[in-house]
């Protein structure tokens, strides 16, 4: 286990270059005492460790000291073949990059370890788009993501829907979400988000840009998709549901939706429940939510929307009850 231990701290230290005692201790679920330990046993190995002291040290290599570490675990050696993903490599130009790196890292491992490599890969895939969707192949993706890694500006003429915009963007991370890629950009000092597939042109400028030191694309992604799901689901419905309906209700809500329902222990005498249901910000965004429920639900709250249920129903039967109407004069005639 200690052994471990030291080489992680160690290929950590090489990967960033400077790492404080708890963020070790963190990453390799230890006490920052037992971090201490370890450091002064890689320096006792004649490991050239150093520490900075101060509210912005931590503990780094000694500057070019590089270490070659060529030992991979079976589980270790598995996973770098599930992350070869060969549909996001091709739509950034990396597919062949990717291929000839897991041609070499297969002829790197030991014979036992090509073996379970392979069986992964042939026993694992993973397919990004959505049910029923298919994956974007936006025009200007290569552009941005070239701009991204080399830090050059792009400026954007970019479909939104609301208006077309020109935009001066400096790119700071690309995100696959469901078979679509989105684009953080900085502009004007704030970051926002562009799906790549509605940028009409892309130009790459000749000047470079600051990456922001704090920016944490993983961080910025999730807050940014929960103030999404939040906009989009400001307002509470109060619902009546059958017990068919409860069911239904947690099959088909979106996840945002199914963490916020409430739903109340009490049952009436039929053995229907209330729920209190996220909604859209608008009647129409919620009626259509919810009437994909059918008669196993009755809005109960707010009255707007409980009078939108009423009038689309109503037209609703009274559209079919025509419609029968008029196929069994067809079938008379």
């Amino acid at each position: 286990m200690r052994a471990s231990r030291l080489l992680s701290i160690l290929t950590t230290l090489q990967a960033r270059g400077q790492v404080t005692a708890p963020e070790l201790a963190d990453s390799c679920e230890v006490s920052v005492r037992t971090i201490y330990r370890d450091i002064d046993a890689l320096a006792s190995a004649g490991i050239p460790v150093y520490a900075d002291r101060g509210a912005e040290g931590g503990y780094r290599l000694l500057d070019g000291y590089r270490v070659r570490l060529n030992g991979l675990s079976q589980n270790e050696a598995e996973a770098l073949f599930l992350t070869g993903l060969p549909g996001p490599a091709a739509a950034l130009g990396l597919d062949a990059a990717m291929i000839a790196a897991q041609t070499k890292l297969m002829a790197a491992l030991p014979a036992g370890l090509r073996q379970d490599a392979g069986r992964m890969q042939e026993r694992f895939h993973l397919d990004a788009p959505g049910w029923f969707g298919e994956a974007e192949e936006p025009k200007h993706l290569r552009a941005i993501a070239g701009a991204l890694l080399q830090g050059m500006l792009i400026k954007i003429r970019y479909q939104s829907w609301r208006a077309e915009k020109q935009r001066r963007v400096a790119p700071l991370g690309l995100v696959l979400k469901a078979g679509s890629w989105y684009l953080a950009g900085q502009v004007d000092g704030s970051v926002r988000t562009y799906r790549v597939a509605r940028v009409l042109d892309c130009t790459v400028l000749a000047d470079r840009f600051d990456r922001p030191a704090d920016f944490d694309l993983a961080a910025y992604w999730q807050a940014a998709t929960l103030r999404l799901e939040a906009e989009l689901h400001p307002n509470v419905a109060t619902v009546r549901l059958s017990p068919f309906g409860v069911k239904l209700l947690d099959a088909l809500s979106q996840p945002y939706v199914k963490a916020r329902t409430r739903l109340d222990e009490t049952v009436d005498a039929d053995g229907w429940r209330i729920a209190h249901v996220p909604i859209g910000k608008t009647v129409w965004h919620a009626a259509a939510e919810l009437l994909r429920l059918g008669p196993e639900a009755e809005v109960l709250e707010p009255v707007e929307l409980r009078e939108k249920m009423i009038q689309l129903t109503q037209g609703m039967a009274a559209r079919y009850g025509s419609s029968r109407a008029t196929a069994r004069a067809t079938r008379k005639a």
